[in-house]
């Protein structure tokens, strides 16, 4: 299962390197939005999951992956910025889905606000409008880690918090990965979970409330940092909204272990085809080396 790569040009400002996993007989796309510090290979279980039954694109934010070489770095993006790439890559792949992992669900709900005419459905996973008392520790200590750019201390964190979870393998490429990112992309982490603790909580909510389509909020039962709880408060402002919580997982969900890899390709179909959702079990759990969302 090769993909289709290009680097496409962002209105003569960013270079964005995609990755486009086309299937003859799909009748529609869907587009995975990475969370903080990850790369289209944190999405290789969920592209299994979801090809052939989609065509699917990923891509890497500017600063990140194999998007960064193209780029010059020289200001932070912006949650609002990086909505505005995704709008652009949903019109340009045609996308009438869009998937995002944790705080890739930010741009998502800003994507989402501007109610591209496209866009049918959207599932927004390990995801929610709170900072819990968890979730409060993990960033102030990841922001106090990410100004001294010390990348040791970061791989550590995170996967004592919210990859605890994950399989020792995939703990081990999670830390070498977090943990040897280039200087520009500490700076931009250390720049949005600044943005996170200073600016307006309610800013996902505002959003919330402009979206037009369904919208599957997937969240992991074990998730202490994006809990299944504090994700239905969205039900009060989404007008179609489906809450799905995976049981025995926590924030990785799909990575964590084969049976919420399978729950998890049976929820996200169950949504987005639910006339064609297939009882049969179609996975295989991917162990490879993999920079994981956060």
């Amino acid at each position: 299962m090769r993909p289709e790569i290009a680097v496409l040009d962002i209105q003569g400002q960013y270079r964005v390197y995609t990755e486009f996993y086309r299937a003859d007989a799909a009748e529609k796309t869907i587009i995975l939005v990475n969370g903080s510090m990850a790369t289209t290979a944190s999405f290789a279980q969920t592209v299994k999951n979801l090809h052939p039954q989609f065509n699917v694109v990923c891509y890497d934010q500017p600063y990140a992956g194999r998007s960064k070489i193209h780029n010059h770095h020289e200001k932070h993006l912006t949650k609002e910025v990086e909505g505005q790439i995704l709008l652009e890559l949903i019109d340009h792949f045609g996308a009438e889905h869009v998937l995002s992992f944790s705080w890739g669900g930010a741009a998502t709900l800003v994507a989402l606000a501007h109610q591209p005419r496209r866009i049918e459905k959207a599932v927004i996973s390990s995801f929610s409008p709170v900072i819990n008392a968890h979730m409060l520790d993990y960033l102030e200590r990841g922001v106090d880690y990410l100004g001294q750019r010390d990348g040791d201390r970061v791989g550590h964190l995170v996967n004592s918090t919210i990859g605890k979870h994950l399989p020792s393998l995939f703990k081990r490429f999670n830390y070498r990965h977090v943990s040897s990112l280039a200087e520009h992309e500490y700076g931009q982490m250390h720049f949005h979970i600044s943005d996170v603790l200073h600016s307006d909580r309610l800013c996902y909510l505002n959003a919330a409330k402009k979206i037009n389509v369904p919208v599957l909020f997937l969240n992991g039962e074990w998730d202490e940092y994006t809990a299944a709880e504090d994700a239905r408060i969205f039900g009060n402002h989404v007008a179609h909204s489906t809450f799905t919580t995976l049981q025995a997982t926590g924030h990785f969900l799909d990575m964590e272990h084969k049976a919420a890899c399978r729950d998890s390709q049976n929820a996200l179909l169950g949504f987005l085809k639910p006339s064609q959702q297939s009882s049969r079990t179609r996975y295989s759990f991917v162990q490879d080396h993999h920079a994981l969302a956060i």
